[in-house]
């Protein structure tokens, strides 16, 4: 009897010394990393001599100046942000907790209605998120944002929705149903899971600005009470694709955020 129950906490112990690991490795080639070097980011830009809002944020920048080569390198980076969620992904449906009391099971099977959550969760988040981003920059606190910086090309719009969906692919899989799930299973409290998944989100935004920090840890928050609710995270990953796919296309449409 003993030498089960010694059995049973070894294999425990082991098990959750593997996930500990799992997660450092994971966030360290993933938004662990990218958190970091955002926050470098924010810190130099606040030691400019320049005010936030004189300075701008590039997203989608030109990565090469051949016409035929960037779009293969844009290609390359989303691929890179779909490669981070399928990993994730994969861990979890390698190792799925049997206690469902600890996390919700991710529900991965797309529904139809799928799609009027994720419009609903879009636009909860980007009507406010826009009128809080034009009203940050206005106050200093946040940069000019140019989601569209790559040069104009008969490829620039489907290379934009491209990585719009890769960045909702890959947050929503990796931020919310696998780090959760991760936590969970080590016995972390709930109001940890929240606190480090939308502290995460909000980390990897900083190099736009404080604002792109607060607005986010909002959207994680608002993100993972749906996820925890619900199990289901396609809702998450279309409102997340809708979302960038409206700000990167429309920018680069419009010329601009109107009001700035």
């Amino acid at each position: 009897m003993s030498t089960d129950t010694n059995t049973s906490f070894s294999s425990r112990t082991a098990n959750g010394r593997a996930l500990r690991w799992e997660i450092i490795l994971v966030l360290a080639v993933t938004f662990g990393v990218s958190g970091l070097r955002s926050i470098l980011r924010l810190i130099e830009a606040l030691t400019d001599t320049r005010n936030l809002n004189e300075q701008t944020a590039e997203l989608n920048s030109q990565q090469s100046h051949l016409p035929w080569l960037d779009p293969l390198m844009q290609i390359i980076s989303s691929g890179v942000l779909f490669a981070w969620g399928g990993l994730a992904l994969f861990l979890l449906l390698r190792h799925v907790p049997l206690r469902t009391n600890l996390a919700p099971r991710t529900i991965w099977r797309m529904r139809a209605k799928d799609w009027g959550h994720g419009a609903g969760l879009a636009a909860i988040i980007g009507v406010p998120g826009l009128l809080f981003y034009v009203t940050a920059v206005q106050l200093g606190l946040s940069k000019q944002i140019d989601p569209s910086a790559m040069e104009d090309s008969l490829w620039k719009l489907p290379l934009l929705v491209l990585n719009a969906w890769a960045n909702g692919w890959a947050e929503e899989i990796v931020v919310v149903a696998w780090l959760a799930t991760r936590l969970r299973q080590l016995r972390v409290s709930w109001v940890w899971v929240f606190a480090g998944s939308a502290l995460l989100r909000g980390s990897y935004h900083l190099y736009q600005g404080i604002s792109a920090g607060f607005g986010n840890i909002v959207m994680g928050l608002l993100y993972l009470w749906y996820w925890r609710k619900t199990g289901r995270i396609w809702p998450l990953i279309i409102a997340h694709g809708l979302i960038d796919t409206v700000a990167f296309v429309g920018y680069a449409m419009l010329g601009g955020v109107p009001g700035l």
